[in-house]
């Protein structure tokens, strides 16, 4: 199995899994990217999975069933996304390319959102970023951060797929919140890096998340301090600490 991005629009990417014949995208919100590199590469498209409802995960689903008839589209149960023919909860499994991967619900970015886990490989959509999270549009504060500790307990190795490359400006936030993390400060030099070529920052493995994702370090004295001194008060729990970090991103560094 193999796994690499299909850039879209300013900052997305589509995730396209193939074995050199077959190939399922994940997240595909623009048909033209998919189209062409399918082409290019020879591959026949039979899967499309879907994180979650949102439109720059979706757009290209509809003009991709009409090129690839008769293709499922896994998406989640627990909301409505565009184009979904096969609807998929916790605890459901899926076969793609010959690779199996269990569904996971990670509400709280949206109230039904989806990740995809299996093969070492996590397609978290917009649940975890590299450095960061995703905004909280439908779900809640509390839906998310549970979420994301579960996502903090898979193997350290895990690779994780996020749908966006926001590294460098997650890293930015993280300075605010451990500015004496010697970790995030090593990883920004090496992301400015590969930026500067073109080049993806993602996959990332959960063991840099952990070392370096403020909003993975909720347990932690750091953190806690500095979203207690954002919030001006005594934070009751892990939950009250992502909350608090998660607004101060929103309101004063996005």
């Amino acid at each position: 199995m193999n796994i690499s991005p299909i850039p879209a629009f300013d900052d997305n990417y589509i995730w396209l899994i193939s074995d050199g014949h077959d190939a399922a995208v994940v997240d595909p919100g623009d048909e033209g990217p998919v189209l062409e590199r399918l082409q290019r590469e020879g591959l026949q498209l039979t899967a499309i999975l879907i994180t979650h409802k949102h439109g720059d995960h979706t757009g290209g689903v509809k003009a991709l069933k009409q090129a690839f008839p008769g293709i499922p589209v896994y998406g989640p149960a627990h909301e409505t996304a565009s184009g979904v023919t096969c609807q998929v909860r916790e605890g459901d499994w899926i076969e793609v390319v010959g690779a199996r991967f269990q569904v996971w619900d990670v509400p709280g970015h949206t109230e039904g959102h989806l990740a995809y886990y299996g093969e070492g490989a996590l397609f978290c959509g917009d649940t975890l970023f590299s450095a960061g999270c995703g905004r909280v549009f439908s779900g809640t504060h509390r839906q998310l951060h549970d979420s994301l500790r579960r996502i903090a307990a898979l193997p350290p190795e895990t690779l994780c797929y996020p749908a966006h490359e926001y590294t460098l400006a997650n890293l930015g936030f993280a300075k605010w919140v451990e500015p004496e993390n010697l970790d995030i400060l090593s990883r920004e030099a090496k992301v400015l890096a590969l930026r500067e070529r073109g080049e993806p920052t993602l996959p990332s493995p959960l063991w840099l998340e952990l070392a370096t994702n403020p909003f993975l370090r909720t347990d932690l004295d750091r953190v806690i301090c500095a979203a207690q001194k954002y919030a001006g008060t005594p934070l009751a729990d892990e939950a009250a600490v992502f909350t608090a970090i998660r607004t101060w991103k929103d309101k004063e560094y996005d």
